[in-house]
C-alpha cells in the first residue's frame, strides 16, 4: 500500500509538471510586462533620475532643515511624477497604434499584449493618481503646473490638436515638459516643503537651462528611428524633411554647445561650480558623443546605429542628472 500511494503522488506530480505553469500566473506575468512597457522605461528613469537629482541638491544647499518626515511626501512627490510620465507616454501610445505598428512593433498596444480599454484605464488612473497626490501635498501652484504639464503632453497627442504634426511645437513641448517644468517645479516644491521662499541657485539655473536644451535635442532625435513609419502616416518631422545624417548632426552639435557651455560656466564661475567634477567630466561626455556620432557616421546611418545612437543620447541624459549633485 505505502508503495501504491507513493507510486501515485509520483504520478500526479507528474502530470502537473507536464501541465506546466499556472495560466494564471503567466497571464498575470504577461500583463505586468505589458504595463512596464507600456510606461516607456527610458523615460521613467528620466523623470526619476531628475526628480532624484533636484531633491538632493536642494537637501545638500539646506543641510540643516533636513527632516526624516519629509520622506513620504517625496516618494509621493517622485510617484506622482511618474503617474504624469505615464499618463503622457500612454496616451501617446493610444493615439499612434497604427503608427507604433510600423516604427516601434514591440510597444504592447501595437503588439497586442494590451488592449486599447485596458490602456485607457491606466492612463486615467495615472492622470488621477498623479493630481490627487500633488493637490494633497504640494499646493495649488505646483498643482498647476502639473496640470499644465498633462494638458501639454494631451495636446501633443490627442486630436484634433495632435501637436506632435508640427515639429516646432512637437519640441516646445518637450522641451517645456522634460526641461523647465519638471526641473523648475521639483526645486520649487522641495525648497516649499522645507519652508523655504523659492530662490534660484547657479547649479538649479544650470541644471534647467542644461536639461531643457537637452530635451530640445531628445525631442529632434526622437524621430531619427521612426522616420519609415512617419513617412507612410505623413507625420512631418525634421527628419523626414532633411534627412537622419542632417539630423544627427544637429542634434550632436546642440549638445557639444551644451558641454562647451558647461565647461565655459565652470571657468568663469568657481566660486558657483565645482571645478574639478565639472570640466572633466563634461569633457569626457562631450568626447564620447564625438565617438558614439563618428561610429553612426561610419554605419552608414543604419536603423541599428540609429538605435543604438538614440539610447546613448538617453544615456547622457541620465549622466547629467548623476553629476548634478556633486557640481
Amino acid at each position: 500500500m505505502p508503495l501504491m500511494l507513493y507510486s501515485g503522488c509520483c504520478q500526479a506530480c507528474t502530470q502537473v509538471g507536464a501541465a506546466g505553469p499556472d495560466p494564471l500566473v503567466n497571464n498575470i506575468s504577461a500583463f505586468r510586462d505589458a504595463c512596464w512597457r507600456f510606461l516607456r522605461p527610458h523615460t521613467i528613469r528620466g523623470t526619476a533620475l531628475g526628480s532624484v537629482s533636484l531633491v538632493s541638491r536642494a537637501l545638500i544647499e539646506n543641510s540643516h532643515l533636513i527632516k526624516w518626515s519629509l520622506l513620504f511626501k517625496a516618494l509621493s512627490g517622485v510617484f506622482a511624477l511618474i503617474c504624469g510620465n505615464g499618463y503622457i507616454v500612454g496616451i501617446n501610445q493610444i493615439y499612434d497604434i497604427g503608427i507604433d505598428k510600423v516604427n516601434k512593433p514591440y510597444l504592447p498596444i501595437a503588439a497586442g499584449d494590451l488592449s486599447v480599454k485596458s490602456a485607457w484605464f491606466l492612463v486615467i488612473f495615472f492622470a488621477v493618481a498623479g493630481l490627487l497626490i500633488v493637490g494633497l501635498n504640494f499646493g495649488p501652484f505646483i498643482t498647476s503646473l502639473y496640470s499644465l504639464g498633462l494638458f501639454l503632453g494631451t495636446i501633443y497627442s490627442v486630436p484634433p490638436f495632435r501637436m506632435k504634426r508640427f515639429p516646432v511645437a512637437a519640441f516646445l513641448i518637450i522641451a517645456t515638459v522634460r526641461g523647465f517644468l519638471l526641473n523648475f517645479g521639483v526645486y520649487y516644491a522641495t525648497r516649499a516643503a522645507l519652508g523655504l521662499a523659492f530662490e534660484w541657485s547657479s547649479p538649479v539655473a544650470f541644471i534647467t537651462t542644461f536639461v531643457t536644451l537637452f530635451a530640445l535635442v531628445i525631442a529632434i532625435t526622437k524621430d531619427l528611428p521612426d522616420v519609415e513609419g512617419d513617412r507612410k502616416f505623413q507625420i512631418s518631422t525634421l527628419a523626414t524633411k532633411l534627412g537622419v545624417r542632417n539630423i544627427s548632426f544637429l542634434g550632436s552639435g546642440l549638445l557639444l554647445l551644451n558641454y562647451v557651455a558647461s565647461i565655459a560656466a565652470a571657468i568663469f564661475m568657481p566660486q558657483a561650480f565645482n571645478r574639478n567634477i565639472m570640466i572633466p567630466v563634461h569633457a569626457i561626455l562631450a568626447l564620447s558623443l564625438v565617438f558614439q556620432s563618428w561610429l553612426l557616421e561610419k554605419a552608414n546611418y543604419s536603423k541599428e546605429a540609429i538605435s543604438t545612437y538614440y539610447r546613448f543620447i538617453w544615456n547622457l541624459f541620465y549622466a547629467e542628472y548623476i553629476i548634478f549633485p556633486l557640481i
